[in-house]
């Protein structure tokens, strides 16, 4: 098994770099780059100055500014040799310097990273906690009507976008009702609060809205995911043989089918590493949430490439590491897997 899992952690090098390597290549091709932004933004203010000296080209700069501004953004040097760059000062953990704010990209993330954090381990542990039981006593009450009225709730939040449910949730709770705020993560004066017990409240009341939205797809799946692999294995043999040996029902499910239908929800134990960091892209605009989904919006939609940049090694590396954790996960929940000698 030792081997199996250092094998798997060497593939991670050349995976990261295949990932990182085809995202900053996308970023070189895709139009609307820092530069293009910098003339558009520009010729939007009509200054006459710049006006007066377009080029031949249709540019507001002459040949040569074009070439400092490239130049300055790193814009003049092969794709490769530019990734070879960037590779280079991402080994010191230099993300670079952003394009849009001109501030350093580590400190971006840095500053946003404890908003998002803190709604991807809400996130999981509530998931966890919820969906597990749920599942449990959905299997237990197979075709009655809790199973009935809790799977049709569950379908309607799984069909239904995170995103969408926050529309539909800022605006009966929060614009009609008035009883959550419009978004943020605190509020205005959360600096004034003199309690801890205040500023608890205040961002509990800030984050019931967002955590319903990143709660509502992973809560259904892996409360389904639950019910049926229990209920598969409620009719395994060995289920049966252990209740016919006289093992009372309730045990013979705790202690033998309860184990191998954790399995699958193991397996999803490293994948949701990934969530912890990044959140959600929609749900954080839509609430005005400043954590890493906004960020990684904005610089998207900004062509920010240096922040995007380092949101993708971040997200990379983490799902890679993250695939690995849930292989240990099932190894820990399940003792019959070997990894033997193929990966």
């Amino acid at each position: 098994m030792l081997s199996y899992f250092l094998r798997r952690i060497a593939l991670v090098v050349p995976t990261f770099l295949g990932i990182t390597l085809l995202i900053f290549s996308i970023t070189r091709l895709v139009p609307g780059g820092p530069v293009e932004r910098l003339l558009t933004s520009m010729q939007l203010q009509g200054d006459q100055a710049v006006s007066m000296n377009v080029n031949q080209s249709g540019h507001a700069l002459s040949d040569d500014q074009l070439a400092e501004l490239n130049a300055f953004y790193g814009l003049d040097k092969p794709v490769l040799e530019a990734y070879w760059i960037w590779l280079g000062k991402l080994v010191q953990f230099d993300f670079g310097e952003s394009t849009r704010y001109y501030e350093p990209v580590t400190d971006m993330i840095a500053e946003r990273l404890p908003v998002s954090a803190f709604y991807g381990l809400m996130t999981f542990f509530i998931s966890y906690l919820i969906s597990i039981p749920l599942g449990y006593w959905k299997a237990l009450r197979h075709s009655s009507g809790f199973d009935s009225l809790s799977s049709i709730v569950i379908f309607i939040g799984y069909a239904l976008p995170g995103y969408v449910v926050g529309i539909l949730l800022i605006t009966l709770f929060s614009y009609h009702l008035e009883w959550f705020p419009m978004g943020g993560f605190v509020s205005d004066d959360f600096d004034d609060f003199t309690t801890t017990g205040e500023r608890v409240e205040d961002v509990l009341w800030h984050a019931a809205l967002p955590l319903i939205c990143y709660l509502i797809g992973d809560f259904a799946t892996m409360t389904m995911t639950m019910k049926n692999n229990l209920m598969e294995n409620l009719s395994a043999d060995y289920v049966r043989t252990a209740i016919a040996k006289g093992l009372p029902f309730r045990i013979a499910v705790r202690r033998h089918a309860l184990r191998n239908s954790l399995i699958p929800l193991a397996s999803h134990f490293g994948n949701a590493l990934l969530f912890f960091m990044t959140g959600s892209f929609l749900i954080e605009v839509i609430f005005n949430i400043d954590g890493l989904g906004l960020l990684g919006y904005e610089a998207i939609m900004e062509r920010d490439y240096p922040v995007v940049m380092g949101i993708v090694a971040i997200n990379a590396m983490l799902l890679l590491v993250g695939n690995i954790i849930s292989d240990m996960c099932v190894a820990v929940v399940d003792p019959r897997v070997k990894f033997g000698a193929q990966l």
